[in-house]
C-alpha cells in the first residue's frame, strides 16, 4: 500500500504553496473512479481520523480496521507528526496525508474500504481527502462528514434511511444521509472506486446505533489517545 511520492503530492516535503497544493488536487483528479461499484459486502473496513493539538503544531492519524460483519475492532494502527501543510479550507489532505499513509502501512493486512471522517467528491474541486487517499493507495474509499463543505439540499425525512442529494452546481456531489431516525444526517460522497448507492449502503450499515460510523468513532477514540499520548511525552 506505499504511495509513491508523486501521487501523494510533493515527494517528502509537500506542496510549497497553495498554488501547487490546487495543482496537484487539479492533476490527480482525473484519476478518481465515482462509478464504483466497490465491494457490496467488505469483509473489513477502515475508518481513518486526525486529532489536532490545541495550538495544531501536533497531529495524531489513527486507522482502525474493524470486521464489517461485527463491526469490531480487528487492527489499529497510529501516526504521529506535524500537520505537513497550512491551515488552508479545501486543501485539509495535504495536512493529513502523510501522517495518514504512515498509519495505513503500519497494518498487516489491506482494508477492503476506508471510510474517511471528511469528503470526497463534495469539495470545491471534486477531490477531498477520501479521493485523495483512493487515488494514492487504490483502495475502494468513501467520505462521511458531520458538516459540508459544499452544496445545497433539501432535508431527508426524518425515518433512519432517508436521504437527499447534496447538489453543488447543478451536479450531485453526495447524499445527506439520516443514519439515526430525528437526529442530524451525515454526508457522504464517493472518494474513489465506489459507486453513491454502494456508499450509502455502507455508511448505514456502519451505523446501527448511533449517527456516526463505527469507523469513525473507534478512530476518532484512537487518534485522541495517541494525541494525549504524545503530547505527555514531549
Amino acid at each position: 500500500m506505499n504511495a509513491a511520492p508523486d501521487a501523494v503530492g510533493a515527494g517528502t516535503t509537500g506542496p510549497g504553496s497553495v498554488a501547487e497544493a490546487v495543482a496537484v488536487q487539479e492533476e490527480l483528479r482525473p484519476l478518481v473512479d465515482l462509478v464504483g461499484p466497490g465491494p457490496s459486502a467488505p469483509a473489513t473496513v477502515a475508518g481513518l481520523d486526525v486529532a489536532y493539538a490545541e495550538g495544531g503544531d501536533l497531529l495524531a492519524a489513527a486507522v482502525t480496521v474493524l470486521d464489517a460483519r461485527t463491526l469490531a475492532v480487528v487492527e489499529s494502527a497510529v501516526g504521529v507528526g506535524r500537520p505537513a501543510f497550512g491551515y488552508v479550507p479545501g486543501l485539509f489532505a495535504f495536512r493529513e496525508l502523510p501522517a495518514l499513509l504512515a498509519a495505513l502501512d503500519r497494518l498487516t493486512a489491506v482494508p477492503d474500504l476506508l471510510v474517511c471522517d471528511g469528503h470526497g467528491l463534495a469539495h470545491p474541486r471534486r477531490f477531498g481527502l477520501a479521493c485523495h487517499l483512493g487515488v494514492v493507495t487504490g483502495l475502494p474509499a468513501i467520505g462521511v462528514a458531520k458538516t459540508p463543505l459544499v452544496g445545497v439540499w433539501d432535508p431527508p425525512a426524518a425515518e433512519r434511511g432517508s436521504w437527499s442529494s447534496l447538489r453543488d452546481g447543478g451536479e450531485v456531489v453526495g447524499r445527506v444521509l439520516r443514519t439515526r431516525d430525528g437526529v442530524k444526517p451525515v454526508f457522504v460522497s464517493v472518494g474513489h472506486r465506489m459507486s453513491l448507492e454502494n456508499a450509502t449502503a455502507q455508511v448505514l450499515a456502519l451505523t446501527p446505533r448511533y449517527r456516526l460510523p463505527e469507523t469513525t468513532r473507534t478512530a476518532d477514540r484512537l487518534c485522541r489517545d495517541a494525541l494525549a499520548e504524545a503530547q505527555q511525552a514531549r
